[in-house]
This record gives C-alpha cells, structure tokens and sequence, in this order.
C-alpha cells in the first residue's frame, strides 16, 4: 500500500508544469488533494483527468499573492478532509530580464508571487498544522536559490528568500511536528520561460534550457520527501539534468 494514501496534500500553481505533474503522482498513489491555480479550465481538465483514474481531488481558483484567497483554500481542505498534511507552495513566475532593462512591473510580479505567495502559503497553513500538531510544507524554490545569472537577478533573489524562509520556518518550528523541504529544481520543462517578455534573456533561456528535467523527476522528488516516516524530515533537494 503506498504511504500517501489518504494523505491530504494541497498544491497551488497546479494548472501546469511541476505542479500539475505532481498532483497526477500524488493522486494516482491515493493522496487526497485539493489544488489551486488561477486558470481554473485547467484546474478541472486535470480534476476531471485525476478523477477518472479514480483519485480524490478538489479544486479552487487561487491567486497566491491574496492572503485571503489563501486562507480560504487551506480552510476548504481542512473542512473537506478534515485535516492538511502537506501544503506544497509551487506557484511561481519567471519574466527574466537584464536589471538595466527596468521592468519593474515584472520584478514586483516575481516580488509577489514567488516571495509573499510562499509566505501565505504559510500562513494559512501553519496554524492548521499547529492546531493539528503535524504537517509539511514542501516550498519549491530552485537551482537560482544558490547561484545568479545574468539576467535573472531578480528572479534568483526571489529564490534565495524562499530557501531563507525555509530554514527559518524549518528552525522555529523544530519539535512542533512540522516538516519543512526545500525543492530546488534545476532547468525543467515548464511554461517558466513563456513569461519572459526581453529578447536578450529569451535568447540566453533557450540555450540554457536545451537539456532539461521532466516534470516528473521533481514530482518524484516532492512524492520522496512526503512519503519518508513522520521522523524524517528531507530538508533540501537540489535536482539537476546530466550534463
């Protein structure tokens, strides 16, 4: 019997790429799941899919960078499942740019989601998981939480925050019962880099992405550290392609 089974597992950004790969796995091993995004069509195309195999999934139109929104999601899978095991915190943006191409729209974008999305995240969960006295949060961060380049500035500071607020969550709630994994993906096939609006970056992200992960190895990885016994906690995961 797979040791998701049962487990209720909540996934924003789960319309597309990391995201909606992990809600298929995680579905077809009997987690229950509810799972948020903002393009809603996409959210029942794939409940529709998950449902059809026989797995257990609700969905919720989501903006990540609403606190409120956000409460009331982790509220519904509370109130449907009855508790939240794992909050998966997968929303994220990429519109890379040179820092003297000024997009600062696109920069307080990344800001927003990829930042304060992660921080709603925990805060609606985390008194969940108080209260509960159990949970895990899986925050995905990436290879840019530990490097920069060109033209990625921005969005590799967004990063390096999520793996920052990481460690801190992972330090301040240490004996509480709370598991706390960073997933840091190297280059992996996603919709990422259909947000970057700069020829320059684009040209760079076409020659950087020329090898890249499935999806499915970073699903696999987030299904590794959710399946480990409630005494284990996988604190970071950094996957790359072979080169």
């Amino acid at each position: 019997m797979s040791l998701l089974r049962g487990k209720v597992v909540v996934i924003t950004g789960a319309s597309s790429g990391i995201g909606e790969t992990a809600a298929r796995l995680l579905a077809s091993q009997g987690a229950h799941l509810i799972i948020g995004a903002r393009r809603v069509e996409r959210l029942e195309a794939l409940a529709s899919d998950i449902r059809a195999e026989g797995g257990t999934v609700a969905v919720q139109q989501l903006d990540v960078t609403d606190l409120e929104q956000m409460q009331e999601f982790l509220k519904a899978a509370q109130s449907r499942f009855g508790r939240v095991d794992a909050v998966i915190n997968n929303a994220g943006v990429m519109p890379l740019s040179p820092l003297e191409a000024l997009k600062i729209e696109e920069w307080n974008r990344m800001i927003d989601v990829n930042i304060r999305g992660v921080l709603h995240g925990i805060a609606a969960g985390l008194p969940i998981m108080k209260e509960q006295g159990f949970g895990h949060f899986i925050n995905i961060a990436s290879i840019g939480a530990y490097e920069v380049s060109p033209t990625a500035a921005v969005y590799c500071a967004t990063k390096y925050a999520v793996r920052a607020i990481s460690e801190g969550l992972r330090l301040e709630t240490a004996g509480q019962g709370i598991r706390v994994t960073l997933v840091s993906p190297g280059v992996t096939e996603s919709e990422l880099a259909e947000s970057i609006t700069d020829n320059e970056a684009r040209e760079v992200m076409k020659e950087y992405r020329r090898i890249a992960l499935p999806a499915t190895a970073i699903a696999r990885a987030i299904m590794y550290a959710l399946e480990q016994p409630d005494n284990v906690d996988v604190s970071e995961m950094v996957i790359k392609p072979v080169i």
